[in-house]
């Protein structure tokens, strides 16, 4: 057995005036040398375990031992031998990369021509190099999370703790990180990465998967994944709506999970002596469908809001279109003449770097954003035109959590429920619908910003869809969530779309991607490739990749792209 950096015995925690406990007697170990994934739904306890390792928080019972020390007895050590990068960005905006730098290494002890010698390493190590004094608030996504490793990494960890350090990057940024993190556990140090994508947990020596504060599995993932083996089903050539044919699979009591594969389905039965009730072939487990399983399966077939949103006019058969879209900034061209339609009912992916325009792009098209030149419309209006009009028929969940955080739950939703001009009791009947829907009755009195993130990106849904528009514009929906809460706003998605709304998205998560009828890869403001999922793979298969996924094609793209 490993020798062990991290000893964790009989550790629980409950968090003042709550008679739940956050962490129910865990006993968990982390050797050295290693990458350790955290994984759980939301409210599992995954940061809570993690704040207990920085010695951040005080077990309410049970002990954690770092290379020995204590985390309550021998504080001062702990900081000494952790590295710790929060899940919400934790450096300075309104400081420079270089000026972040200085101010950790300060704080950890770091002076003189040590400083000097670890920030010119780390910023050589990040590709940050050429960035120093640019404003950390300006950063893209994947460039933040790099300073915020940069940063933990000021003084040399034994163990390195990362709260979701990938959510909201894109793909290649991604990449870019665990080739980071893989260096570091070349050199000794211990990691643990707390993820919600569970490709990333595949990657990892060992997982702890929580759920409801205990702990379900402590091991290697690709054991947890054979147990799936012969449980796991493909279903191809489809006839017909896959999207009806899934509800249909996941109200089977037989079946435990389903997702959208392109034009295919993927399907998790409950046990290994059940099939499908259609035609299909057993396809190799992921750890995703062991995670799925050992919670007891997904969230089944239905969408409440689906069920109580009115059938859309199919008047207008193009409900979104651009044409030669441009947005500047002075000298810089965020978008360059990108041209788009959208086909009612349809679900159109925007993929791309970060940086690379989608969220311009989707701010032009739901009238938040004058266009430099250009034309859009929103099912047949013209957004300069028609403004007002237009964005009454549209729903917009922004990429970051735009309710207002000193606003409870309920306030929100009012606030909302009146931008959206509903009024009387057509209003008190929309705010009662979405938190009957959304599940919110025990968060209503919650100040938005308290919520976990499951329940502020419900909130963000809910206040989206108050109005049952025609059009939806989804950036960034299930950035952060768990399988579990990903499969349910996707049950949403998919229900709206038998509606006939039509719904734009972005993510960076490429499993998600494949949900959608079509894809445009946006690079340098430009749409560079566009096609259904299925094509875009089929474009690059090989005979030594005969099977590449979104990831590769994103990848591929991006890295080929030549203007």
């Amino acid at each position: 057995m490993d020798e062990a950096l991290v000893e964790i015995t009989g550790l629980a925690h409950r968090f003042a005036g709550s008679t739940v406990l956050a962490l129910d007697r865990i006993d968990a170990r982390i050797p050295k040398g290693q990458i350790v994934g955290l994984v759980g739904p939301d409210g599992a306890g995954k940061t809570t375990l993690i704040r207990l390792m920085a010695g951040l928080l005080k077990p309410s019972g049970g002990s954690i031992r770092i290379n020995q020390y204590d985390t309550i007895r021998d504080a001062e050590w702990i900081h000494y031998l952790t590295g710790y990068m929060p899940q919400k960005f934790g450096l300075y905006d309104d400081l420079t990369v270089q000026q972040n730098l200085d101010l950790y290494a300060d704080l950890r002890n770091v002076l003189g021509e040590e400083k000097q010698a670890v920030c010119e390493k780390l910023l050589g190590f990040t590709g940050l190099k050429d960035f120093t004094d640019r404003l950390a608030g300006n950063l893209s996504g994947g460039m933040k999370q790099k300073l915020g490793l940069a940063c933990a990494l000021i003084k040399k960890p034994a163990l390195l703790l990362l709260d979701e350090p990938s959510v909201g990057v894109d793909p290649i940024s991604r990449r870019e990180l665990w080739k980071m993190v893989d260096a570091l556990v070349s050199e000794g140090i211990s990691v643990v990465w707390s993820t919600a994508y569970l490709d990333e947990a595949e990657r990892c020596n060992s997982v702890l998967l929580l759920n409801d504060g205990k702990l379900l599995y402590s091991g290697d993932p690709k054991v947890l994944t054979e147990k799936m083996r012969g449980q796991v089903f493909a279903i191809t050539q489809i006839e017909g709506d896959r999207r009806k044919l899934l509800f249909e699979l996941l109200n089977d009591p037989k079946v435990a999970d389903g997702v959208i594969r392109g034009r295919d389905l993927r399907i998790v039965m409950r046990d290994k002596k059940m099939q499908p009730s259609v035609a299909a072939q057993s396809v190799e487990p992921r750890f995703e469908d062991a995670f799925v399983d050992i919670l007891g399966g997904g969230p089944g077939g239905k969408s409440e809001l689906a069920d109580r949103s009115p059938k859309m006019s199919d008047a207008v058969k193009l409900p979104i279109l651009a044409e030669k879209l441009t947005k500047k900034f002075g000298a810089f061209t965020a978008v360059d003449g990108i041209s788009i339609s959208v086909a009612r009912g349809e679900i159109f992916g925007l993929l791309g770097p970060n940086g690379a325009g989608k969220t311009t792009t989707f701010k032009m098209l739901c009238g938040l954003l004058r266009p430099t030149c250009g034309k859009a419309s929103v099912n047949g209006l013209d957004l300069e035109k028609a403004p007002g009009q237009a964005r009454s028929r549209i729903g917009y969940m922004a990429q970051k959590f735009s309710m207002y955080g000193n606003l409870s739950v309920r306030q929100n939703l009012d606030f909302f429920a009146g931008v959206y001009n509903l009024q009387n009791q057509k209003k008190q009947d929309a705010i009662a619908e979405m938190i009957e829907i959304f599940r919110l009755h025990d968060y209503l009195a919650t100040s938005a910003e308290m919520l976990p993130l499951g329940y502020k990106q419900r909130l963000s849904l809910a206040c989206a869809n108050m109005h049952h528009p025609e059009v939806l514009f989804l950036d960034e929906p299930t950035s952060g969530v768990d399988p579990i809460t990903r499969r349910e706003f996707w049950n949403h998605i998919n229900g709206l779309v038998g509606k006939g709304v039509t719904i734009m998205i972005t993510t960076h998560f490429m499993e998600e991607a494949e949900y959608c009828d079509r894809i445009g890869l946006v690079y340098q403001g430009k749409i560079i490739q566009m096609d259904t999922p299925n094509a875009l793979k089929e474009k690059i298969c090989t005979p030594e990749r005969p099977n590449p996924t979104l990831e590769d094609v994103f990848v591929q793209a991006v890295e080929g792209y030549h203007p």
